[in-house]
């Protein structure tokens, strides 16, 4: 494992941006751990093998974006139908699959008073969203949430289990789940441990799309695995969006051959099928403070790293 990576996360974790970090590097044919820090400054415990993190929005590529991705590989689903076709409740005869799975369309994500809606309301708004200006790159769970009612309108399944059917199951990735997960690493101090942290996905549950699925480091080196080596990911090192302003591949941001997705709480997953190399690094870095700014400055620092090493 890169020194540089290691002391950029121990620096990291010195200046209190996060309390500590399970780390993971991919090269050569093998893993190498790093577990750093605390994961409960409350109660004084220490980082280590085996801790539970909710993975905020990497959950859109370890949930949906596969399952998405296996269709589309398997010649079941043309990237080009109307979101209607399978959504007919909703307003969005003119946007794409492709588009959803890019956060390529003109969809506006504020909802008025989201706070007060229940599950059914929440769901109801997000098929009758606003419309912005003109379409351009704007990441939003919307459209992850939008694609997990679609399948479960293909499947005629609640997503929970179409995702253990589909994937966890099959790739034995027995420590993920939608939360809460109550052993989980807490997100926020004096906040109950496990419950999940993204808004929209701790009210709507096993139906979420975008976010509420907590992981561990060994169930993430299986799915990762399966990224570098399986059929399926053969072709995602590509440019699958229809707009020039942003380049994405199917659910996962792209940059060169590294494909990579990261989620609020202080996650993220990279891959690169070239190379043969990936990364997971899971982190609670809500649980003291919430800059977020400054959080995409300190995670891209180590990404940068990675994908820059020899």
């Amino acid at each position: 494992m890169k020194q540089e990576i290691i002391q950029k996360i121990e620096q990291q974790i010195e200046a209190g941006i996060y309390p500590g970090a399970s780390f993971a590097y991919y090269r050569d044919g093998e893993w190498s751990d790093c577990y750093l820090g605390e994961a409960n400054p409350e109660i004084g415990e220490q980082t280590c093998r085996g801790l539970v993190y909710d993975l905020a929005s990497v959950s859109k590529v370890v949930g949906v974006g596969t399952v998405l991705t296996f269709l589309w590989h398997q010649g079941e689903l043309d990237l080009e139908k109307s979101v209607t076709e399978f959504l007919p409740d909703s307003d969005y005869p003119d946007i794409t699959i492709r588009q959803l799975l890019t956060h390529s369309t003109d969809l506006d994500p504020f909802i008025i008073n989201r706070d007060q809606l229940n599950t059914e309301e929440l769901k109801e708004a997000m098929f009758h969203l606003n419309r912005r200006e003109k379409r351009a790159f704007l990441y939003s769970d919307v459209h992850f949430l939008l694609l997990g009612f679609l399948l479960e309108n293909y499947f005629e399944k609640d997503l929970d289990q179409i995702l253990q059917e589909q994937i966890f199951d099959p790739w034995k990735m027995k420590e993920t789940q939608f939360g809460p997960v109550s052993s989980a690493v807490p997100t926020v101090r004096g906040q109950k441990a496990g419950v999940v942290h993204d808004p929209k996905a701790c009210l709507l549950g096993k139906h979420a799309g975008s976010a509420g699925l907590f992981s561990t480091v060994k169930d993430l080196k299986i799915f990762l695995e399966h990224y570098l080596q399986d059929d399926f990911a053969a072709g995602l090192s590509q440019n699958f969006s229809d707009l020039s302003d942003k380049e994405r591949s199917l659910a996962w941001n792209l940059e060169g051959d590294w494909l990579d997705h990261t989620g609020y709480t202080g996650t993220f997953i990279m891959w690169n099928r070239k190379k043969q190399e990936a990364a997971i690094f899971l982190s609670n870095r809500t649980y003291e403070k919430d800059e977020r700014a400054q959080w995409i400055i300190d995670r891209n620092q180590v990404m940068d790293l990675i994908r820059e090493a020899d």
